[in-house]
């Protein structure tokens, strides 16, 4: 059983692959925070700004095989015009809460039928199933990441338990700065100013939120 928050076709608005056409499918759950208020101000992430508890966003439910999610999330790409093949390469990007407590091989296996390139956006606390295209690791806090190479590591920043030079040895393509959201707060000169002293990390701003973008 696959518990699903949300499932949307969108561009994606962050790191590498800002711009990119993409279905988002949001799973519930979270092994850093519960996603309840109650529990943020003891929790090993305390800044998430996301909804991810319960089945109720849009397009959200439960889907009881890795096919029958898998032909639903390939049901938002947009259909081959008569005579010519897909649009584009068809790209998902499992996202949460934290993905990895619910992708699995049998879902991967179900998604390659329909030729679609997989991502994942992760806390890196949990062991991944073989086949991800694409590993976007997103640190948090002091909790321990056990996926220390990928395609692209995301940081938000700053982060006084999980600063980027805690990082340097990771095997990561790509090495983003993302400024934390807060209201009280800008932290996009700070992040700025560290990019241009260490230019080994590079800027990620959340594009979707700039443009207007869901």
């Amino acid at each position: 059983m696959y518990k699903v928050k949300e499932m949307f076709y969108t561009l994606q608005g962050e790191g590498a692959q800002a711009g990119r056409p993409a279905v988002f499918c949001r799973f519930t759950g979270c092994n850093l925070w519960s996603g309840r208020e109650r529990d943020r101000a003891k929790s090993v992430c305390n800044f998430c700004d996301t909804d991810f508890i319960g089945t109720d966003g849009q397009n959200g439910g439960k889907f009881s095989s890795a096919t029958e999610l898998a032909d639903k999330i390939a049901s938002f790409w947009p259909p081959a015009k008569p005579g010519q093949n897909v649009e584009g390469i068809p790209y998902v990007v499992f996202t949460g809460g934290e993905p990895a407590l619910q992708l699995d091989e049998a879902l991967i296996i179900a998604l390659k039928q329909h030729n679609f390139e997989i991502a994942i956006e992760t806390n890196g606390t949990k062991v991944l199933p073989a086949g991800i295209d694409w590993i976007c690791v997103s640190p948090k806090a002091d909790a321990k990441v056990i996926i220390e190479q990928g395609q692209e590591l995301k940081l938000v920043y700053p982060q006084p338990l999980a600063m980027p030079q805690r990082f340097t040895t990771f095997n990561f393509e790509h090495f983003y700065l993302q400024p934390m959201a807060e209201s009280n707060a800008n932290h996009t000169k700070a992040t700025i100013d560290y990019c241009m002293a260490h230019p080994r990390w590079k800027l990620s701003l959340q594009t979707h939120k700039i443009t207007g973008i869901d």
